[in-house]
């Protein structure tokens, strides 16, 4: 049986784990599964819902077996009653991102946010650092107008369509070269924002030597990456290019320099930190019933990933 592992840039490790060969050298019947190619499925209205394509593919005929995403997809596929199971978690994130307003904004703080329109790659962990601020604010989903930017969230940003962003590089690179902006909210301190990785229950239990696998390769992969951010870079920078899309090198390789990589056991703190954040999506409308997390962790898949790191 083929493996499909899903990808796309926006989990970092599978991206470049799909252009460097080093998982067929254990796993030689892998299938790359372009999540970009693959139909979207039904956007709901960002103050509503969630968008559940990431683990709808793991059910789909035609979708993938493994999946690497930001922090909210795995919330999601749990609300929805799809049994999956976390591989790992990367190290915090919080230098890729922040909540931003233009300089010149009338917007001081979050509690301005009321009534505005607030840029967010929805159903991603953008749509969780806002609710976290908003929360923090004594502020709910319902007094902001919440605007799903998709690929246009920079430019959007720039020609005032959205009132305030949570924007991450290197996108943000793009927008800071052009204009000034203001911090409305830090990602540390407030939000760990991990990359992380899940399966579906059955896959893992039915295929532990190809996982085991996919988590050591993952891992070389990634002690790849942080030795050569350069090279690692260029395979974004080739597929945008290839798009149709400017990127810069320089751009993604001191994107990839400021990220931690490496796969890390599902732990207490992570754990903590996806319940409440399952607990305000729910409390705020946009998850469809209240969830316990602790069931998507399989204790013998946190001893592979602790047995796997250096």
């Amino acid at each position: 049986m083929s493996v499909r592992v899903g990808y796309f840039p926006h989990n970092n490790s599978l991206f470049v784990l799909r252009h460097n060969g080093i998982l067929e050298r254990r796993l030689p019947d892998v299938t790359w599964v372009d999540l970009r190619a693959l139909p979207q499925g039904a956007q709901p209205d960002p103050r509503a819902g969630l968008p559940t394509v990431h683990s709808d593919l793991l059910f789909a005929d035609g979708g993938y077996d493994v999946i690497g995403t930001g922090f909210t997809p795995p919330i999601t596929a749990l609300g929805a009653g799809r049994d999956i199971v976390y591989i790992g978690v990367s190290g915090p994130r919080t230098e890729n991102g922040r909540l931003v307003v233009r300089a010149d904004s009338p917007i001081r703080e979050v509690a301005d946010l009321r009534g505005k329109r607030v840029g967010i790659a929805h159903g991603s962990w953008q749509t969780t650092l806002l609710l976290f601020a908003l929360d923090r604010a004594g502020l709910t989903w319902a007094d902001i107008e919440p605007v799903n930017t998709g690929g246009d969230a920079a430019q959007l940003f720039l020609d005032g369509g959205i009132d305030a962003w949570t924007g991450s590089y290197p996108d943000l690179d793009r927008v800071e070269a052009r204009t000034e902006v203001r911090t409305l909210v830090q990602t540390e301190g407030l939000f760990s924002h991990p990359s992380l990785w899940f399966t579906r229950r059955d896959f893992a239990e039915n295929n532990r030597t190809a996982l085991t696998a996919i988590i050591e390769s993952l891992q070389e992969s990634d002690r790849w990456i942080t030795e050569n951010p350069r090279e690692a870079a260029r395979f974004f920078v080739d597929d945008a290019i290839a798009r149709g899309n400017d990127a810069s090198l320089d751009a993604w390789e001191r994107a990839l320099r400021n990220r931690p990589f490496g796969v890390n056991p599902v732990d207490a703190d992570f754990l903590g930190e996806q319940q409440r954040a399952a607990d305000l999506l729910a409390a705020n409308g946009l998850l469809p019933r209240t969830i316990d997390v602790q069931g998507a962790v399989l204790p013998w898949v946190n001893d592979i990933v602790s047995a796997t790191r250096v």
